[in-house]
């Protein structure tokens, strides 16, 4: 059993990228992240202190991939994902899919990856 909280469509504007344009200009991206848990008490208690804070995720990975200026999307996503694990012990899986929407004209690029806590 498991219960996984979802951040779909965050919304940030970050570096990212290796060619001349992405390391001088910020540019917009989308991030997704699925966030899988033990069942979490929350479901019974109601309280916020035993659920995972995914205001406080979304906000630590948001401020992680604008400092990192990343040149490769995979490391970006690799990094969401690092980061979302520190946030809080109970994260035991994640998925990340992580978009550059004006990556190529008409083209959507991005990257999806799972880890799983070691």
């Amino acid at each position: 059993m498991s219960d996984t909280i979802l951040l779909e469509g965050l919304r940030l504007e970050c570096i990212l990228g290796d060619l001349p344009h992405e390391r001088t200009f910020p540019q917009e991206l989308f991030l997704d992240l699925e966030l899988e848990c033990a069942p979490l008490p929350a479901t019974r208690t109601d309280q916020l202190s035993d659920t995972v804070d995914y205001v406080a995720v979304a906000g630590r990975v948001r401020t992680a991939l604008v400092a990192a200026r990343c040149r490769m999307i995979e490391r970006a996503a690799q990094l969401a994902a690092e980061t979302a694990f520190a946030c809080d012990g109970r994260i035991r899986a994640v998925r990340v899919t992580l978009r550059k929407p004006h990556a190529l004209p008409g083209v959507v690029a991005g990257i999806r990856l799972s880890r799983t806590r070691d």
